[in-house]
């Protein structure tokens, strides 16, 4: 479990932190929790982001308290982790010893999950102010997470004359901008993506299920050195492409449909978000590729509008318009629907219901917002589509861009124009 990055990645992001902290402060963060699956197993463990962030850490049941004095110049750092047992290395494997804690994460105080309690009373009483994540570190998903909300129940008359203070704000001004290594990171991650989209192509045809191309999927990221896919896969052929998320991934691929889809590796946590949508006989109809073409050109045109300055609302005012234009083209819709729309209830919105831009990084969908002003080494989604439920079919094109005076495509090496795909496919057949 121990990371490939350095202890220093995550000690520089610790310090980041601590300039954006104020004096007489601890910060608590819990890492994720474990969920049952059934009655002696659990879904695989995937670490909180932040506490990945900030620690490395990727083992369960783990604990950092960061505390600043006000005559500090760096955080006094403690995590707690796991006692290991005869029992639990025999049943469940290797846990963290305090040196290996100590050196994945630079963190020089690592005790035992029993001394907690005791070391958070003791520094509780030399501060003005406490943080923590106010959404339990799991962003978009409400849920109570029971180990934190037990101990924030347990200490709340402890910490009543604490001022309490979100710690998202500063994490996600601190997580937007990639560093060079993040960069590095993430360009792998896509890169594992790009050539598992190769043997997709060379792998799919008429007759093949979509769990298979879901498990060509996951070995082909498996086998390049990922970690795991960065959210689960979506293989929707036919009529299903026009189900956004749609993972049931159980029908099979029929000659003359098209396969929807919408996958990638992570890497160290940081994830790829990769859309195609590719012909099953190795083909696009004249139809398919008219619309394919129409999606193609906006996702050109919008990513070279992801420039430091913008918004993703932005982007995706822009992006409707495109489709809106698009959908003339394609005579699906007409002037008349657009001068008698609703504002509620644009024309566009039957066939283009979904946003064109979304951050990536630690999580598929980062940390940000449609308002955050974009700056150089954000890294963004740029997936436009069309969705055409009444023809059986719609189209999703989607690449990672990092913010840059000049955008730079993350997926440039990845198949993306009709022609090419078809070229690869029936180089095969």
């Amino acid at each position: 479990m121990k990371s490939n990055l350095e202890n220093n990645f995550f000690t520089n992001n610790r310090q980041n932190l601590f300039f954006k902290t104020l004096p007489n402060s601890l910060i608590v963060l819990f890492s994720a929790e474990q969920f049952p699956k059934n009655g002696d197993q659990y879904y695989k463990y995937r670490q909180n982001s932040d506490m990945f962030y900030y620690s490395g850490l990727k083992q369960e049941n783990t604990i950092t308290l960061l505390h600043k004095a006000n005559d500090s110049v760096k955080f006094t750092e403690f995590a707690f982790i796991i006692e290991p047992t005869k029992k639990m290395l025999t049943w469940i494997g290797h846990k963290y010893s305090k040196n290996e804690a100590m050196e994945i994460s630079g963190i020089d105080n690592i005790e035992f999950l029993e001394k907690f309690d005791e070391r958070f009373q003791e520094l509780i009483q030399k501060v003005d102010n406490l943080y923590f994540s106010h959404k339990c570190n799991i962003r978009g998903i409400q849920y109570s997470h029971s180990a934190f909300t037990n101990w924030l129940s347990s200490v709340k008359s402890k910490i009543k004359n604490r001022k309490i203070l979100d710690l998202d704000p500063l994490t996600m001004d601190l997580r937007l901008i990639k560093s060079p290594i993040e960069q590095n990171l993430m360009q792998k991650a896509m890169d594992i993506t790009g050539k598992t989209f190769l043997d997709v192509l060379k792998f799919l045809k008429p007759g093949v299920h979509e769990y298979q191309v879901e498990a060509e999927i996951l070995r082909g990221f498996l086998t390049r050195g990922a970690n795991d896919y960065a959210y689960p896969t979506i293989a929707a052929s036919g009529s299903n492409n026009n189900i956004l998320h749609y993972n049931t991934n159980r029908n099979i691929c029929n000659a003359g449909d098209l396969l929807l889809l919408d996958f990638g590796a992570e890497l160290e946590h940081y994830a790829a978000d990769v859309s195609r949508t590719i012909p099953v006989s190795g083909k696009f109809t004249l139809r398919q590729k008219e619309v394919y073409n129409a999606v193609l050109d906006v996702h050109k045109q919008i990513k070279n509008k992801i420039l430091p300055g913008n918004t993703i609302r932005q982007l995706n005012l822009d992006a409707q318009m495109l489709i809106q234009e698009a959908l003339l083209k394609l005579k699906l819709i007409s002037k008349f629907d657009i001068a008698t729309q609703k504002d509620e209830n644009p024309a566009f919105k039957k066939y283009y219901m979904h946003g064109v831009s979304h951050f990536i990084g630690l999580d598929v969908h980062d940390v940000g917002n449609k308002d955050t002003v974009l700056q150089t080494g954000m890294i963004l989604s740029c997936e436009p589509g069309i969705y055409i439920e009444k023809e059986g079919f719609g189209i999703r094109i989607e690449n990672d861009i990092m913010v840059a005076n000049t955008p730079i495509d993350m997926c440039s090496n990845i198949p993306i124009e009709a022609d090419e795909i078809e070229e690869i496919m029936n180089e095969e057949r």
